[in-house]
């Protein structure tokens, strides 16, 4: 190091000094001074700029420090100081500029390396981080942190074994580390090898039991396998150990909402905007809950947390448009979807641009933007087209199998059952199950079930169809005990005398239904099947396999024609009492048509059952697509919908047709 003229020398010695009592700001301007008078540029510039980032100004350091590292390039202390003040001011690319190559690798402190790793793997380039820290642990064979970052560098670059062997040294240096062990854990589970990252990420929470991380990490790897209890009770215990975290509790929400916990949902959500206030996701998670619950009058007050606490623009402008829709200000809402990119909410934006131009008459586009939400649902890496394909197939066999020859082999049995049995309320998706059901939950007398799973955890465990000719009185004791224990410990039907399950697609479960309760009555909501279908495609529904078929109008034309060959087939083998409410009759005149369905359940009228909008709003939230709809007044307007589409159905009225005349309506 050059030595110093006696300026710069006595001046910094007597900044020091000042600097030793508390004098910072004596110090720098002493040294401030002296550069004016001609003192050393390099040797007083890097001591303000050391000032400068000790005191919290990253930026003024980093001018200073730019001054001297200009004048001494070759100084590594003044280029290392840069380096860090330029990291703390955020200028990552300009720190990384002077992190070169050749000064790292000239570096034997490895100093200058660590930092270029560091940068360069925050910045993405990922190939030249990973050399840097392979040139620090060639220097520093036992330096935990680099084998850390190289492992994850590696992992980024694609190598997956290479990124498992570095982080593999990172654990066994500091088995102490948490952050290592959950690297090392993704990194296995990136090379395919979940049971070891589960076992380690096991050992880690059980060495660390109060790290959130650790469980988190594995709730997300048991999520991948499928284990949802298990990763639903890990997410809980860390939001326990660390409830400020709102990625923790923005995820909770979600899988509450996944589990119909609606209110441990809302409460998570809100968890995570305390926690983040302007964390869009929770605030489109709580918007979407408000609206599927019907509480359409918390939107407001939501959106103006958002706007005092600074929310992006885009999100507000989502959430106005639920607002607007719900209203009726079907133009407002378009406008503020104009506002949200096509990454935000993706298929739910798209769907709602549809029902808005649905609403609005411009009927064309509406089509297109429900063909683009199809397509976008299509894409799910799920494969669902695939999964509607497999669940046609099944129904195709299931259906060859009903006749009459098949019950002929029917074990008799004898049953003495304790409890009434159901009545099933079904019909084809978008019949006014919904509406339907909402009307009966009305009357003090009925449980009402909405598309719970108890019968298909039963038809499982059975072994399906195939099974109910073999299945003897305790067998189907069993089952039915199973059933109403789900039931009571679900439904809580209390002295409500008639259990009512709602099942839309129980259409396709009249043998089992019939094998386990034969005393079973029948619901069927009925609609033009032409209306029915195009609101199928219209809706947004959760993509399970039977749902899948609705991505396509073919496919759907195709599943409603077997679900009701299946229905038609039960019906001439089983005795079948069942007593039909037609869509279009009902919401012409509704107590016209359900006084009827009340004398065949056998339930006194009650005039409270008409009033559905109150049973609605009090029922909280409705899973199924219709939930604006039931809280609305009757309306007509989706009767004979259809033929503002019609050029649309055209390729699949021939598959509808029979149906059509079957159930005495008109093309």
């Amino acid at each position: 190091m050059p030595m110093l003229d006696s300026l710069t020398a006595d001046t910094l010695r007597q900044a020091m000094v000042m600097l030793q009592s508390g004098q910072a700001e004596p110090a720098r301007a002493l040294a401030a001074d002296a550069l004016l008078k001609g003192g050393d540029p390099v040797a007083l510039n890097a001591f303000i700029g050391m000032l400068l980032g000790r005191n919290g100004d990253p930026a003024g350091a980093v001018r200073h420090l730019l001054v001297a590292h200009k004048e001494r390039p070759q100084d590594l202390i003044i280029a290392c100081n840069l380096i860090s003040t330029q990291i703390e001011a955020g200028d990552l690319q300009g720190a990384l500029a002077v992190a070169t190559r050749e000064r790292a690798f000239s570096d034997s402190t490895a100093r200058v390396a660590r930092y270029r790793g560091y940068l360069a793997q925050t910045l993405g380039q990922f190939e030249a981080a990973a050399e840097a820290y392979d040139y620090v642990i060639g220097k520093f064979p036992d330096d935990f942190e680099s084998w850390n970052n190289l492992g994850n560098a590696r992992q980024l670059l694609g190598d997956v074994d290479g990124g498992i062997a570095a982080l593999e040294r990172a654990v066994a240096l500091d088995p102490t580390a948490p952050p290592a062990r959950i690297n090392l854990a993704s990194a296995l589970t990136a090379g395919g090898r979940d049971e070891e990252a589960e076992r380690i990420l096991r050992t880690a929470a059980s060495d660390f039991p109060d790290d959130a991380r650790v469980l988190y990490e594995l709730y997300g790897i048991l999520k991948r396998r499928r284990r949802d209890g298990e990763a639903l009770s890990l997410l809980e215990d860390a939001a326990r150990l660390d409830p400020g975290n709102a990625e923790v509790q923005f995820k909770l929400a979600v899988e509450y909402g996944a589990a119909m916990r609606m209110d441990d949902a809302e409460r998570a959500y809100l968890n995570a905007v305390d926690s983040a206030p302007q964390m869009s996701e929770a605030y489109l998670g709580l918007a979407i809950q408000f609206e599927h619950s019907n509480r359409e009058g918390d939107l407001a007050p939501l959106i103006e947390r958002g706007e005092k606490h600074g929310l992006s623009p885009a999100t507000l402008a989502f959430m106005r448009a639920l607002e607007h829709r719900r209203a009726g200000r079907f133009s407002e809402a378009l406008d503020c979807l104009s506002a949200v990119p096509e990454t935000m909410e993706p298929e739910r934006t798209t769907h709602i641009r549809a029902t808005l131009f649905d609403r609005l008459g411009r009927f064309d586009e509406a089509f297109g933007a429900f063909e683009d939400t199809a397509r976008l649902h299509q894409a799910d890496p799920r494969d669902p087209l695939a999964r509607a394909e497999e669940s046609r197939e099944e129904l195709t066999r299931e259906v060859a199998l009903l006749v009459p020859q098949w019950i002929d082999g029917w074990r008799p049995v004898t049953l003495e059952p304790d409890r009434p049995d159901p009545v099933f309320l079904v019909g084809f998706p978008r019949s006014g199950t919904t509406l339907l059901d909402t009307i009966l939950m009305g009357h003090p007398d009925t449980t009402v079930m909405e598309e719970k799973p108890y019968l298909n955890v039963i038809d499982r465990a059975l072994g399906g169809i195939s099974a109910l000719p073999r299945l003897d009185a305790d067998g189907i004791a069993r089952a039915r005990a199973q059933y109403f224990a789900a039931v009571d410990e679900g439904e809580r039907p209390g002295t409500a005398p008639l259990l009512i399950d709602k099942s839309p697609l129980f259409l396709q479960k009249v043998p089992l239904i019939k094998r386990l309760f034969p005393e079973a009555r029948f619901i069927l909501a009925l609609r033009h099947p032409c209306d029915v279908l195009l609101s199928c495609f219209m809706s947004n529904f959760r993509l399970n396999s039977a749902m899948a078929n609705f991505l396509r109008l073919e496919d759907a034309a195709a599943y409603y024609d077997l679900t009701f060959q299946h229905w038609e087939r039960s019906k001439a083998l089983f005795p079948v009492p069942v007593h039909t409410i037609v869509y279009e009759r009902l919401i012409a005149d509704v107590e016209q048509e359900i006084r009827p369905l009340f004398d065949f359940l056998e339930l006194g009228w009650d005039a409270k059952v008409l009033d559905h909008q109150r049973t609605a709003k009090a029922r909280g939230l409705i899973t199924t697509a219709s939930y604006s709809q039931v809280a609305e007044p009757i309306y007509t307007r989706a009767s004979g919908r259809w033929m503002h589409y019609r050029d649309k159905l055209e390729p699949i009225l021939p598959t509808l047709a029979p149906w059509v005349e079957h159930f005495g309506y008109s093309l």
